[in-house]
């Protein structure tokens, strides 16, 4: 399948998601559902909270579908974004540490029944990812994959905040540019 393929069914794609048509919510969960749920898993690390996540960013997805600027990035970059940023609240909610707490939850027999691995080959990143610096990739799997922000990032690096918001810049830029040659 061509890059313009690809660019033609996105375009697509976009098109019933400002809309609002139906269709457009059932392809984006068949094409990214997994996806989104093994970042949203690796941050949340609950399967149960997980799950209520990705429906509420499903519904985020489809109240802003019309807010979608291809000129910025990819959908799926997007969406990715959607997801992450929800997760991340969540983890940051009363009701996230209430449910740690609570011994309904428990964390560790959920991670016995699933594999806290992104599957990144999902998402096709995997081969891309194989062009980064070391150093790059932790910085980019920290920030994207693990939730942290730039500056915990830098702390659990331990190097300074410029040096990994540069690194994420730059880990970014080569990415885009080798899914875009491909």
């Amino acid at each position: 399948m061509s890059f313009s393929d690809i660019h033609t069914k996105e375009q697509h794609l976009v098109e019933l998601l400002r809309k609002q048509d139906q269709q457009a919510l059932n392809l984006l969960y068949d094409k990214y559902g997994q996806a989104l749920f093994g970042v949203i898993y690796r941050i949340v690390k609950n399967k149960q909270i997980a799950e209520e996540v990705l429906q509420t960013t499903f519904f985020k997805i489809w109240d802003k579908g019309a807010d979608y600027d291809p000129q910025k990035g990819r959908l799926f970059t997007w969406i990715l974004n959607i997801a992450r940023n929800t997760a991340i609240d969540n983890t940051r909610s009363k009701f996230y540490k209430e449910a740690l707490k609570s011994e309904s939850l428990d964390i560790d027999k959920i991670d016995q029944g699933i594999s806290n691995e992104i599957k990144i080959d999902l998402i096709g990143l995997n081969d891309f990812t194989k062009h980064l610096k070391k150093e790059q990739k932790q910085v980019i799997d920290l920030v994207y994959f693990h939730g942290y922000s730039h500056t915990e990032a830098a702390r659990e690096l331990n190097i300074p905040l410029g040096t990994v918001k540069s690194k994420v810049r730059a880990s970014i830029k080569l990415l885009r540019k080798l899914m875009l040659s491909e």
